[in-house]
């Protein structure tokens, strides 16, 4: 369960190594606080339809698993969009259309046909949290940068004094750099923890 739960956090991160869910990291970080909310969300869409759809791999025919996952993770995300809506007003605005196409959320239905229609459900509901997190992992640190350079603010407190910001950071295509430069470095970080471990295994041996 742990390797579950860390490999959708680091080894398997769906944003920067299997590079899906791009158009919210994309549209979403131009500040924390709307990246925090989107990673909420898909926590509790991801983790919430993991279970049910492990809970009835049995029942449900191959021919229709797919638009049966789509209705399941519908369900979910309607209920967290009128959660937002109703207490959380100006972040639901904020994100816009951005909650409601988790629907169809590449991570979402990736995880439900690869991994809780074939397994049992606690691991189902650890393979969702780990992916959830992991997806809320990289959003936060690119909107991160983008709001701390652009904006000069972290969830609206000044960081910068205006006359430093870099406007051009809260622009779309920042985004795809901010998270280029993130790959990069996380790559550069695993290709020497295998050279390390193969290193040891070597010497072992």
């Amino acid at each position: 369960m742990k390797k579950i739960f860390l490999d959708g956090i680091f080894k398997n991160n769906p944003v920067i190594v299997q590079l899906v869910g791009l158009c919210s990291v994309l549209a979403i970080t131009t500040t924390v606080t709307n990246a925090l909310g989107m990673g909420a969300a898909v926590i509790f869409v991801l983790t919430g339809s993991n279970l049910v759809i492990s809970l009835l791999r049995n029942f449900i025919p191959d021919k229709v698993r797919i638009p049966a996952y789509i209705v399941i993770i519908a369900t979910f995300v309607t209920l967290i969009q009128m959660l937002m809506e109703a207490y959380l007003s100006s972040l639901y605005s904020s994100l816009g259309i951005f909650i409601p196409l988790i629907v169809v959320n590449c991570i979402i239905l990736a995880r439900a046909e690869s991994f809780a229609s074939k397994n049992g459900v606690l691991a189902s509901i650890v393979d969702g949290l780990g992916n959830a997190i992991g997806y809320t992992f990289a959003v936060v640190i690119v909107a991160t940068i983008r709001e701390l350079f652009g904006s000069g603010t972290i969830l609206g407190l000044r960081i910068i004094p205006e006359e430093f910001i870099i406007p051009i950071f809260t622009q779309a295509p920042f985004a795809f750099i901010i998270l280029g430069i993130i790959i990069a470095v996380f790559n550069n970080i695993s290709k020497k923890r295998k050279l390390k471990e193969l290193k040891e295994e070597a010497s072992r041996g």
